[in-house]
């Protein structure tokens, strides 16, 4: 059998610093005889080129996978850059284009105009429909952390002045570092903690939301954990209004009731003043946070609310928090990715990956219909 070849693309989303395939991951992957992997240089990347080289891998420049030969799969995690030209090459990355989200038909037609194929990382599955790897949980936990900054930073300075830029944490424990830093000159303003109602408190996403809480030291009984129960009922939820900070985790995989509203926000005792939109879904038509239109990005992380009563209320929506801890969070899910990857000489008849084709042939089906 011949052997997989693997092309690792250098991100180019603005301060995307995770990579779709780890050096570690790498040499796994090449120890198996099963596959031969390229990784192009990367100005963003948290791994150095020279640590998948010592792993084994051939390093080639920044961009070469638009001319890479057709045998090779390429390999990413944002969506490419927005170009017409046709799609030649198989692709696995998140594309953002199944779900009706706005320009969705101009990212999917370029595949079938090349005869290429998109393996869509946020639809592989399991056999029990359960995504195979998610950044879920380092998503929950940067969102958590620039919510908790957001809020302290209202504490400390003028409704004039909205949250900094923010960038690449080397580690995990930088992070929380400077969010605890943060969060005790909030409260000394204060007088008290934030509460923090987490919608999606079971998930993955929620969980991570939840660890980064109690590690900056806010208590448990601030911390309201709501998932698919507490909701069942149907928003608005007043109690999200009584919030100091209201962190979204849940994935949207139907429309429901929106959890807030303008009207709802519209409270001269809201509490409230940090949303934490870590879904990020700003463009679907059922995001049920409809108060906000702009995906925020790290170096403008907050949003303005257009209320005109209660206080200032800010929005963070950006849709690659994990890259605010590229190391751990790209290990942690191509660690989970990885078993799938190394079914990829046999793509033809794995599940998970005829499972990602059929929904791709799904989704063409629907651009030829329209």
């Amino acid at each position: 059998m011949a052997k997989v070849i693997l092309h690792l693309r250098a991100e180019t989303k603005p301060l995307e610093a995770r990579a779709a395939l780890t050096p570690s991951t790498t040499k796994e992957l090449l120890d198996t005889g099963d596959f031969e992997i390229y990784v192009e240089k990367s100005s963003q990347s948290i791994f150095d080129w020279r640590e998948y080289e010592q792993a084994g891998a051939h390093i080639v420049e920044e961009g070469s996978w638009v001319d890479a030969p057709k045998d090779r799969i390429i390999l990413g995690l944002k969506e490419l850059p927005e170009e017409s030209f046709p799609l030649v090459h198989e692709h696995i990355q998140f594309a953002h284009c199944y779900k009706d989200q706005a320009g969705w038909k101009d990212v999917l037609s370029r595949f079938p105009a090349g005869n290429g194929v998109l393996y869509d990382l946020e639809f592989l599955e399991n056999d029990q429909g359960r995504r195979v790897a998610a950044f879920g949980f380092y998503a929950g936990f940067a969102g958590a952390a620039l919510g908790v900054e957001d809020w302290a930073f209202k504490q400390t300075h003028p409704d004039s002045e909205d949250l900094g830029g923010v960038s690449p944490y080397p580690n995990e424990a930088a992070l929380v570092a400077d969010v605890k830093k943060m969060l005790d000159e909030g409260v000394a303003k204060a007088g008290r903690k934030p509460t923090v109602l987490i919608i999606g408190a079971l998930g993955r996403c929620g969980s991570g939301a939840i660890d980064l809480c109690r590690k900056v030291g806010i208590p448990d009984e601030n911390i309201i954990k709501w998932d698919m129960a507490e909701t069942a009922k149907g928003g608005p939820f007043k109690e999200i209004v009584d919030a100091d900070i209201f962190v979204n985790c849940i994935y949207l995989s139907k429309p429901i009731p929106p959890f807030c509203n303008l009207e709802t926000l519209n409270d001269e005792n809201r509490k409230l003043r940090t949303i934490v939109d870590v879904s990020a879904d700003t463009t679907n038509p059922h995001n049920p946070i409809p108060v906000y239109t702009v995906a925020t990005v790290f170096n403008e992380p907050t949003v303005r609310v257009d209320t005109t009563k209660g206080p200032k209320l800010s929005v963070i929506s950006i849709d690659h928090l994990p890259s605010l801890l590229p190391r751990e969070a790209s290990e942690f899910f191509v660690r989970d990715l990885l078993p799938s990857l190394k079914q990829l000489p046999q793509r033809d008849t794995a599940p998970v990956w005829t499972r990602a084709k059929a929904l791709f042939d799904k989704h063409v089906a629907r651009l030829n219909s329209q």
